[in-house]
């Protein structure tokens, strides 16, 4: 069709031409309208099919696009990078040229040296002086010995036996070196030399002048690596995992802003809540935490049983690694030994677990679950046998609540977007009824439901009313004879402006309920007239769910992810808080059990890590990403979203400093060792140093370092505070003269060597057996140093937290995983005395304090490096 439409047209304007020609054309006249009528016939229909499928096809197409236009620019970033680094390269051997030749040079003197030594025994002392002095550019040269051929004797056997390794893994400089520059009769000297065990000289010049270098890929870039000095044998180093291990001390936060029903209190007087894959039991008077963590992916909902010691917890199905579905199910567990008693439903549950619920009158025995499907399966479990009852599609609406009727277990009731449903089971099949309510107006959602001491059921909806449903027989007249008995709402009582979240029942029968909007929790009394109310703090947020202490004090979950404690008569005070949206800057003190974080709810947020509590919180009025603090403590410097930071006083709370630094957000915030510079990391692939002055609360620009070719993701300062090393999002690692004037060091092999007073850069070579095989450069998020330099902890993007030998250079180190987040760990930190480590979820808002066990005492870990290399010999300073 597509080959036969440009023949068409043009038999058309063949026939137009004709007819304008020729006068009389009669035979063509006669002919012309039925031929170009059959002609716009089929060319509309072509072009109506083609319109069709392209219209069909039009958004695969765009996506195909989008997705060619993402590969597209993601290459043309690591082109840009590649070409970087080789410009970088080339000047790199346009000023090793000059050493290179020299080396020769003096090579060729030496291995002249040789041959005479070798072919006229007159000479031997000749050889045996310049061999010494050769070897004084050694650091940590030998002491002469009294016997000076047993010393050179003794040396000579000792870079025999090193040589081979080196020439192993020399890089390809040198091999041009040897093969372009030496003339056949040299190479004739070079092999004879070799065979009386002095040819490593020259290679050991090769070496000093190059590097000994390991090359990891990442998404197919080469990322070339310098082994420090004190490592001549690679192949020889011992990867362990560390002797410590970490054990969960803490977890802040509560996941309020989207869940419902999820706070109750046990007999032992704990609260019982959950953030990310952790229940938390929370001890309300000893201010103690215990954590059931045998969940593998988000805790979602969560009942306790009616012997108020077991508990029920759903969570959702995640995905692992590779992206492969998780499957979601129910544990039963005990709360006083967090014993897993049983486990329900894996492999039955689809997305994952929405609501759960004990039956009451037979003392628990079933167990209600709802999933997350798309028809909400509604299932009954055997709690004893962990064996399913009863099951049936519920609705396709969203469902908010499950419950048995306390008084009989083969009552079930749901409620959820526009709906309740009155639920009958009977030898193992589910039936139900819907809630009519007639001349009332149907609210958009049933948010919430009770049982009260009548049988009456109690609903709160999103209209801010609370609805009283009883049963009512048959309507005769209207459905005829046999009609059954139905429920009907009795009565409608206004409670709340906005909706009604939730509903608690007292011991006396009296009703507590919890507003959205008004944010008030209101005491009724059993015929439903109000007694008492009182209003949370905004800052807390919306009522989210409340539970009974003690008939006059109150437990009450909100919104804003914080769990307060109070009574009408004297307010509530906050035991639990936590930030409300994904969180990525975190920065412990220099000198106290402090932390910082930061994160998309604009809080600034200071905590302490001995008395697990929120010191201060301030709001800004753009989100923080980055912050660190000025080594003497008493300031922090935060940076924000847009290319602005600020420095915050952290005993007035005060704003003492703000700046600018391009209009990209900030990624990264270091103090230097001493305190004297900060340098700011931009998406702007700048990093901006300033000169630090009055205790950290005066900043002037010292300089700018540009050479990133993509944004900044990582940096640390040399213990002396005069240089940085830097990581960027298309994986390369720079070194920086900051005292130099923020120059770009080319030749990456002089900082081998170099001492970090921190080390977060995720690429490295102390480091370079964090990633995985196969890794695409953003799988870890961060990692951080011990203070002792013995450990690495990591934040990857599978919700793990990694524990590391440090320095661990060798691929696939091995370490201990650490599970409790629900979703990529953004950020990880050691506290100041490394009695901790901190580590941020980044969408479960949740953060989690390990506590490091001291698995016994040894050396730090750059001694233990050492030592694993201690047979191999020291190579010479550059």
């Amino acid at each position: 069709g597509s080959s036969l439409l440009p023949s068409l047209f043009l038999i058309k304007m063949g026939l137009n031409s004709v007819s304008k020609q020729h006068q009389k054309p009669r035979d063509i006249e006669v002919n012309k309208p039925f031929l170009s009528e059959l002609i716009d016939t089929f060319i509309l229909s072509f072009l109506n099919d083609v319109s069709a499928g392209s219209s069909a096809e039009y958004p695969d197409r765009v996506s195909m696009m989008e997705g060619r236009l993402q590969l597209q620019e993601n290459e043309i970033t690591l082109l840009k990078s590649s070409l970087a680094d080789a410009l970088r390269r080339l000047r790199l051997h346009d000023q090793l040229i000059p050493l290179v030749r020299a080396c020769l040079c003096a090579s060729m003197c030496f291995c002249s040296q040789v041959w005479l030594s070798v072919s006229n025994p007159a000479h031997k002392s000749s050889y045996t002086d310049s061999l010494s002095s050769l070897s004084r550019v050694r650091r940590n040269s030998e002491k002469l010995a009294k016997d000076p051929q047993e010393k050179t004797k003794k040396r000579l056997d000792k870079k025999a036996a090193s040589s081979a390794h080196l020439i192993h893994q020399q890089d390809q400089l040198s091999k041009l070196i040897v093969t372009s520059h030496f003339p056949t009769a040299q190479l004739e000297m070079y092999k004879y030399v070799s065979m009386v065990q002095s040819w490593h000289t020259f290679f050991f010049i090769c070496h000093w002048l190059t590097g000994q270098s390991i090359k990891m890929f990442i998404r197919g870039r080469p990322i070339t690596m310098y082994v420090p000095s004190n490592i001549q044998n690679y192949d020889d180093l011992r990867m362990e995992p560390p002797v410590e291990k970490l054990e969960l001390d803490w977890v802040y936060g509560y996941r309020g802003r989207d869940c419902r029903a999820n706070l109750y209190l046990l007999a032992s007087g704990e609260a019982v809540y959950f953030i990310a894959c952790v229940v938390v039991l929370y001890h309300i008077n000893n201010r103690t935490q215990r954590h059931y963590s045998k969940h593998t992916d988000c805790v979602r909902c969560l009942t306790i049983h009616p012997d108020k010691v077991r508990v029920a917890s759903g969570q959702t199905a995640g995905v692992d690694k590779d992206g492969k579905p998780l499957q979601p199910y129910v544990h039963i567990w005990d709360s006083s030994t967090l014993i897993t008693l049983q486990q329900i439903g894996l492999g039955t549950f689809e997305r994952g677990v929405g609501s759960v619920a004990f039956s009451f009158a037979d003392s628990g025995a079933f167990l209600c679950v709802i999933d997350d499907s798309n028809e909400h399966m509604l299932s009954v479990w055997d709690c004893a046998k962990g064996t399913k009852h009863a099951e049936v599609k519920s609705t396709n609406e969203a469902v908010f609540t499950v419950e048995f009727n306390p008084n009989d277990s083969t009552n079930i009731i749901t409620c959820g977007k526009s709906h309740v449903y009155f639920w009958t089971l009977s030898a193992g099949s589910l039936t139900k009824k819907q809630g009519i309510f007639g001349k009332y107006k149907k609210p958009k959602f049933i948010q919430c439901f009770v049982f009260s001491l009548t049988g009456d059921v109690l609903t709160g909806d999103s209209e801010g009313n609370i609805l009283t449903w009883g049963k009512s027989p048959g309507d005769v007249k209207t459905l005829g004879k046999g009609a059954k008995e139905t429920f009907q709402i009795m009565r409608q009582t206004r409670a709340h402006d906005g909706s009604v979240f939730t509903l608690c029942m007292l011991q006396g029968g009296a009703l507590l309920s919890g507003g959205g909007k008004d944010r008030k929790i209101i005491r009724w009394s059993a015929d439903l007239a109000p007694e008492r109310e009182c209003e949370i703090p905004e800052m807390f947020g919306a009522v989210r769910c409340i539970a009974d202490v003690d008939g006059e004090e109150v437990l009450v979950g909100t919104t804003r992810n914080a769990i307060l404690r109070g009574t009408f008569s004297d307010g509530f005070v906050a035991i639990v808080q936590g930030h409300v949206d994904e969180m990525w800057g975190l920065a412990t003190h220099p000198s106290q059990d402090v932390f910082l974080t930061c994160g998309h709810d604009r809080q600034v947020c200071v905590w302490n890590t001995e008395e697990h509590k929120l010191d201060w919180c301030t709001t800004l009025e753009e989100y923080g990403l980055c912050a660190d603090f000025c080594p003497n403590g008493a300031v922090v410097s935060v940076g924000l979203s847009t290319g602005r930071w600020l420095v915050l006083d952290l005993q007035t709370k005060d704003v003492v400093s703000d700046y600018t630094d391009g209009n990209e957000q900030l990624s990264v915030m270091r103090y230097s060792p001493d305190g004297s510079f900060l340098a700011v990391g931009s998406h702007d692939n700048f990093i901006y140093i300033y000169n630090v002055t009055e205790s950290g609360r005066r900043y002037s620009r010292y300089g700018k370092c540009n050479g990133h070719s993509s944004f900044i993701t990582h940096l640390d300062w040399s213990k002396d505070g005069k240089y940085i090393m830097s990581n960027s999002g298309d994986y390369e690692i720079l070194y920086w003269d900051i005292a130099g004037g923020c120059k770009l060091l080319r030749n990456r092999y002089e900082s081998k060597d170099r001492e970090w007073a921190s080390y977060t850069c995720v690429l490295g070579f102390h480091v370079m057996g964090v990633w995985l095989e196969g890794s695409d450069g953003t799988d870890i998020n961060a990692l951080c140093r011990s203070h002792n330099e013995r450990m690495v902890a990591v934040a990857d993007d599978f919700c793990k937290v990694h524990l590391f030998q440090y320095p661990c250079p060798k691929p696939k180190a091995p370490n201990h995983i650490y599970e409790g987040h629900g979703s990529h760990v953004t950020n990880v930190r050691f506290t100041h005395c490394d009695s901790h480590v901190l580590s941020m979820g980044g969408k479960d808002t949740c953060i989690l304090q390990w506590r490091v066990k001291r698995g016994g005492t040894g050396d730090s870990g750059r001694d233990r490096l050492h030592s694993s290399s201690s047979t191999s010999t020291s190579s010479p300073e550059p």
